[in-house]
């Protein structure tokens, strides 16, 4: 089976420093796939690389087949295949929640603007906002915000979510309610890739974890390996520093 997202190799530096060195990542259909480390390992240029946001300085990444690392591929086109949610929300304040939601369905992907609001509105009840349809960003809690674009991410069917410390953000009483929606999310089969400081989380919904350090993957495995019975000493010493802490 082809896997539906297959970074080889990538090598990205800003200034002259590498944030990832030799990078590897291979997601299949229905994967969670959670990306840990400290603050600075690479994470998020990891998941700003995949989706080209950020060009990378060698290496190839390929998505359903297509190898999307190309200098001939059309880099909004690519990213218009992929959902990604970053640590601050990133709605437009201007526009209402609704109007954020269904922009990409709309302009993107070139939906009838009926069809795309009914999408919408059934994303927002599921994520437990269907009264918020009308309020602009600046009326929600940061939880709430958070939710509506994880709705903005999987409204047009992404191929692959991308969730970049989603949490981090947010006040700790608000965590909760968004963590219990990336669960349905990975319950219902979304192909997901997320980097968090969740290790909690990460064990019991991940299906496998990588830990990043210093910009490669000194490690990987399902998520009972890797929290019970490390192999690596750098991986053990993070998750004693992490538990300490």
């Amino acid at each position: 089976m082809t896997a539906v997202l297959r970074a080889t190799d990538l090598w990205k530096s800003f200034d002259g420093r590498a944030v990832l060195r030799g990078v590897s990542v291979e997601l299949d259909v229905h994967d969670v796939v959670a990306v840990i480390g400290a603050s600075g390992s690479g994470k998020s240029t990891l998941l700003r690389c995949l989706n080209l946001l950020e060009p990378i300085d060698d290496g190839q990444i390929f998505l359903a087949g297509d190898d999307i690392s190309d200098p001939r591929a059309d880099a909004n086109r690519v990213r218009s295949r992929f959902g990604i949610v970053f640590q601050g929300y990133n709605l437009f304040p201007h526009l209402t929640v609704l109007d954020n939601i269904t922009l990409a369905a709309r302009f993107v992907h070139r939906m009838p603007r009926r069809e795309a609001e009914e999408r919408g509105r059934e994303l927002l009840a599921r994520v437990g906002l269907a009264d918020k349809a009308d309020a602009h960003p600046d009326r929600l809690s940061g939880g709430q915000q958070q939710r509506v674009a994880i709705a903005r991410a999987i409204a047009t069917d992404p191929e692959v979510l991308l969730l970049d410390e989603i949490t981090s953000a947010l006040d700790p009483m608000l965590v909760g309610e968004v963590l219990e929606l990336v669960r349905t999310l990975a319950e219902d089969g979304a192909t997901i890739l997320m980097a968090t400081h969740e290790m909690a989380f990460a064990r019991d919904v991940a299906n496998r974890v990588l830990f990043l350090d210093q910009g490669a993957i000194v490690e990987e495995g399902p998520p009972a390996q890797l929290f019970g019975a490390a192999r690596e000493p750098r991986t053990r010493e993070f998750l004693a520093r992490f538990t300490a802490g």
